[in-house]
């Protein structure tokens, strides 16, 4: 792995410092305190003045006139995290207007991608169910043709961003007696037909995520994404890109791990532990001066940086089990007022590592579970097979 840094060159530089600029003056403590306060990891705000300044269609249209270079995507991208962009809904519609573009019909297309690069059209998941877990195949939500329309009836828990959008990427099940692979279709159903039920759900760490119904919600076949039953192919795409089993780019300035946006939190935790672990109390002591402080300080910061630094799917798994790991960790150096949430008078680090304690479990199911992610390694990489769920011999 090549650690070496990139040098900008003078456009490139103008391009940053214009970025750098642009997110400092678009989220303003006002939004992040809305932010934190709803859970919702969106803005509207924020995301319409990104599509009007022409950045969503930078950012996901490759084909674009003026579509970001390699090096500009990854100076984006770094920004962004920087500013704290709320970034649930940009994620996800990123995740899906690939699969619009590949298989959507002339008319969906002209319908969505327009409104998506202006910011006015956001994209949503629609995977899992209550019953589901962590496998999409297992898919019972029905849909039935009824000549040129979908009849869908069903329902999906963690539809994150569903009261912010206006369309989920729904699988559906179109074939109960085929092989669970060869019985899905993918959809992309308007948020605003009738029959379609949105429920609130606040999560330990204060996010909103939702239930979705669908009661005989009707969709006309236009919505159709993909072949019937073909489903699988069309929603694996942006499902490997959630799991972060996509190939590196060879000139490695593609992100390490789909999650590093979520790791942010936890390196700001790290570094404010840091630092208040310099300021002296009122007796002049600090808590640096405590050698055992100083070395698991030290050992925080080096499990940050290797999972930091960690590809693909590996640095999925490792930037969740260590945020799982350190947050306690953090939260013991710093003492009882590190378990004041951020805004509350007396915080020992603004709630920073209260909130990344409270993040950590999340981060590894959201997408799927560390698990699931182990054995997709076990299998794929290490080429140790299928694991075997099959009862113990007696």
């Amino acid at each position: 792995m090549d650690f070496s840094r990139v040098q900008l060159d003078d456009d490139d530089q103008k391009f940053q410092d214009e970025a750098r600029r642009f997110l400092s003056e678009l989220v303003t403590e006002e939004v992040l305190r809305r932010d934190r306060e709803t859970g919702d990891n969106f803005d509207e705000g924020v995301h319409l003045a990104l599509g009007a300044s022409g950045y969503l269609e930078r950012e996901w249209k490759p084909r674009s006139e003026h579509a970001f270079t390699r090096i500009q995507r990854r100076i984006w991208d770094l920004e962004k995290r920087r500013a704290h962009v709320p970034w649930v809904t940009s994620g996800t519609t990123a995740m899906i207007v690939k699969s619009v573009e590949k298989f959507g019909s002339p008319e969906v297309k002209d319908e969505v991608l327009p409104r998506v690069y202006s910011g006015h059209v956001r994209l949503c998941l629609g995977y899992t169910e209550p019953d589901g877990g962590s496998d999409v195949a297992t898919c019972k939500t029905r849909a039935v043709r009824d000549g040129d329309q979908w009849v869908i009836n069903g329902s999906k828990m963690f539809t994150t961003g569903a009261h912010n959008c206006q369309y989920v990427f729904l699988i559906t099940n179109t074939d109960p007696s085929a092989p669970k692979h060869k019985s899905l279709t993918m959809f992309l159903v308007p948020l605003d037909a009738p029959g379609v039920e949105i429920q609130g759900i606040r999560t330990v760490d204060g996010d909103r995520t939702n239930i979705v119904y669908y009661s005989d919600v009707r969709v006309p076949d236009k919505y159709r994404l993909g072949e019937v039953n073909g489903g699988w192919t069309v929603v694996r795409e942006p499902l490997d890109a959630e799991h972060g089993a996509v190939d590196a780019a060879v000139d490695g300035l593609a992100d390490v791990s789909i999650m590093m946006h979520q790791a942010g939190f936890m390196a700001a935790a790290v570094d404010k532990a840091a630092a208040t672990s310099t300021v002296a109390n009122p007796n002049g002591r600090r808590l640096i001066d405590d050698g055992a402080v100083g070395y698991r300080l030290g050992r925080c910061v080096a499990r940050l940086e290797a999972s930091l630094s960690a590809p693909s799917i590996f640095g999925r798994v490792a930037l969740a089990q260590t945020m799982r790991d350190i947050a306690p960790d953090l939260m013991d150096i710093l003492g009882a007022a590190s378990a004041l949430p951020s805004g509350t008078d007396g915080a020992a680090d603004d709630g920073a590592a209260e909130y990344a304690y409270r993040f950590a479990p999340l981060f590894g199911i959201y997408g799927g579970t560390l698990e699931v992610f182990r054995n997709m390694i076990a299998q794929y990489v290490l080429g140790l097979g299928k694991p075997n769920y099959s009862p113990a011999k007696t």
